[in-house]
């Protein structure tokens, strides 16, 4: 049986068969996203209560506890984490890598249903919850700096106009605003004050509720119209609070002011941001899943100019992280090295064949196997990054391997005499079966990757599946176009003459022969050596397994380096600050770094009011050291900072 008889000769259609799969996956190519590892989705859902004032300790115990025990009884839950910090709670749960995350939030919901009758009856809302995943991380980070505009102006700026036009954008999936909060009157009472005029906590709150309500004024009207009152009762300064009256001590009126200091100030004062020493809020942008990261970022930084004019001249927008930099660079070196590994095959195979229409036939047929794959790769929902990229660059040995075996078994015909058309009949009938079992053979090597759970079968699937579907494309165009090819292009031996190249190379392959089997005779004769050889050999491979360092990727410099500072759980907001902004001058003064930006207080960023994050942007790799050399000399610098 002749696998690729009717392909031979029906070579229009086999043609027109060739251009349909290039493309498709041209046009695959351009719609892939791009990202630095494939997407491995963890099911995580988060929940969120709050109760305002409320310490930590009763969080846990009156919100934390009750859900806990709902969230327990979830089939295929795997791990469950909570956080209590001040007037907050955040419940992390994590199931099983085949849970469908959309049954388990529909089971996250009637928990929170069953533990509604067990939280306290004055928690503002019901328990929220969202679908998260925990392996992101942020594309892009704004930072917002003004040296006329205050933190809760540029708060106000960013949450409710920003934030709002950055998630309209194509690729956008989450935006979080923190190192501030929006702006607040802050009431700060004296008990003593309070103890003199005999007037307690909630007569002071619920004059402030009364005062602060927006209610309806109703309308004034004659016999032929009518005109609404469209006053507003809200008070949103702290100069409209301090004349408040509160309560009547012998018969004069005690007012706000007479026991409390009224100032304009933000939600939470336990939280702030700082980018390059300048006080900061920050935009931290996440994507859709699935998006691409290069053309999302690509959007946001071309809406930077409609951005800013949005907001006041006296806030500047500056670029605090950008991740796909290192991501572009990475995709492109992958890139190159395959466009590399495809000529240098092409080469190889000129120099053993030496013949230019016999070299051009690999030379059309593994770039075509491999951009085969890509329409593939967009049907299973993967992406370009660097393990796929990186199967393709291994492929490239596989896919030239099944064009090779075609085209030397027709060119052995041909140097038989026989004529070219005749040759690829007769050579493709005979190596059919052969390319059929190399790629059944490829094939079943990675199907241990294939079936593998678990996050490491999750996260190289994505390459096994790639590998394989080259492999079979290749095998697939070997079968069609390789010996229609070589019908159509390979002449005659008759007509072939060979050059001073092909005189050249021949001579030079008869001397490696020679060398060879010189040293085959050589070998043959010393046994106990070779032996003595090939056990060392091994004995060497083990030795070397066991010292060479192991992990689960390489590691990587992106140029982004994260700290994370924790002080004792009796450190205040004030004193976390200044040790931060002490390790933030550190950080800047070190030669190597680009941008700092810092978090500190429990909010959007950090869990707890004692820890601080700061992010570290580097400069562009040839203009530092490693970042490893960078994190051993910071770690050096840090450790003489007291606390």
């Amino acid at each position: 049986m002749n696998l690729s008889e009717t392909f031979i000769r029906n070579s229009v259609a086999t043609t027109l068969l060739t251009i349909a799969i290039a493309l498709a996956g041209v046009i695959a190519f351009r719609m892939l996203p791009v990202a630095p590892l494939p997407e491995v989705e963890f099911p995580t859902i988060m929940v969120s209560a709050s109760l305002p004032g409320a310490s930590p300790e009763t969080m846990a115990s009156s919100v934390a506890t009750p859900l806990e025990r709902q969230f327990g009884r979830i089939a295929g839950l795997t791990e469950l984490t909570s956080t209590s910090t001040l007037g907050s709670t955040a419940i992390v749960l994590q199931f099983d890598l085949n849970r469908d995350i959309d049954a388990a939030a529909r089971d996250v919901q009637a928990a929170i249903n069953a533990a509604r009758s067990q939280l306290p009856s004055d928690l503002p809302n019901n328990p929220q919850y969202r679908k998260v995943n925990p392996a992101d991380a942020p594309i892009l980070i704004f930072a917002l700096t003004s040296d006329r505009v205050t933190r809760t102006q540029m708060y106000d700026a960013a949450s409710s106009v920003l934030a709002q036009k950055l998630s309209q954008l194509q690729g956008v999936g989450q935006v979080i605003v923190g190192g501030a909060a929006l702006p607040a009157v802050r009431v700060e009472l004296n008990p003593t004050q309070l103890n003199n005029y005999g007037i307690g906590l909630e007569d002071v709150r619920t004059v402030l509720s009364r005062a602060n309500a927006n209610r309806p004024k109703g309308e004034l009207g004659d016999g032929t119209n009518s005109w609404p009152l469209a006053t507003t009762d809200q008070l949103l300064k702290a100069p409209q609070y301090r004349p408040l009256i509160v309560s009547y001590h012998n018969g004069a009126a005690v007012q706000l002011s007479d026991l409390a200091q009224v100032n304009d100030s933000m939600e939470d004062v336990r939280t702030a941001g700082v980018y390059n020493s300048q006080p900061a809020v920050m935009l931290i942008i996440f994507k859709q899943p699935g998006a691409n990261i290069i053309d999302t970022v690509d959007n946001v930084l071309a809406s930077m100019p409609q951005l800013s004019a949005t907001i006041s001249p006296a806030i500047k927008l500056s670029v605090a992280l950008d991740r796909t930099t290192t991501i572009r660079a990475s995709v492109h070196d992958v890139e190159i090295t395959l466009l590399i590994s495809i000529l240098l095959v092409v080469m190889v195979v000129f120099l053993f064949l030496r013949n230019l229409r016999a070299t051009l036939i690999p030379g059309i047929v593994v770039p075509l196997s491999l951009i085969g794959t890509f329409g593939v790769m967009y049907l299973g929902g993967y992406s370009i990054d660097n393990l796929s990229l990186m199967a393709l660059t291994v492929a490239t040995g596989f896919v030239v391997d099944d064009a090779i075996v075609m085209i030397e078994n027709i060119v052995r015909f041909i140097e038989q005499g026989v004529p070219p058309l005749t040759a690829a009949f007769r050579g493709a009938k005979q190596i059919g079966f052969t390319i059929v079992s190399l790629t059944v053979s490829l094939v079943a090597v990675f199907i241990p990757l294939l079936f593998m759970t678990g996050v490491v079968g999750l996260l190289f699937r994505e390459f096994a599946i790639t590998l394989t579907v080259s492999v079979v494309v290749s095998a697939l165009v070997s079968l069609t176009l390789t010996p229609m090819l070589s019908g159509r292009l390979l002449r005659p031996i008759e007509q072939e003459r060979p050059g001073r190249l092909a005189r050249a190379s021949e001579a030079g392959f008869r001397a490696a022969l020679g060398c060879y089997r010189r040293t085959l005779h050589w070998s043959l004769g010393r046994e106990r050596l070779m032996l003595l050889i090939a056990a060392g050999t091994l004995v060497g491979t083990v030795l070397l397994y066991l010292v060479v360092p192991k992990g689960f990727l390489p590691q990587q410099d992106t140029g982004i380096v994260t700290a994370v500072l924790e002080a004792s759980q009796t450190a205040s907001v004030a004193r976390m600050g200044a040790l931060q902004q002490q390790v933030a001058g550190v950080i800047r003064a070190d030669p190597a770094v680009q941008d700092v930006a810092s978090f500190v207080g429990a909010g959007t960023i950090n869990a707890t009011p004692n820890t601080g994050q700061i992010t570290i942007a580097l400069k562009p790799v040839g203009q530092r050291a490693p970042v490893q050399t960078v994190i051993a000399r910071l770690d050096a610098r840090l450790r003489g900072i007291p606390g």
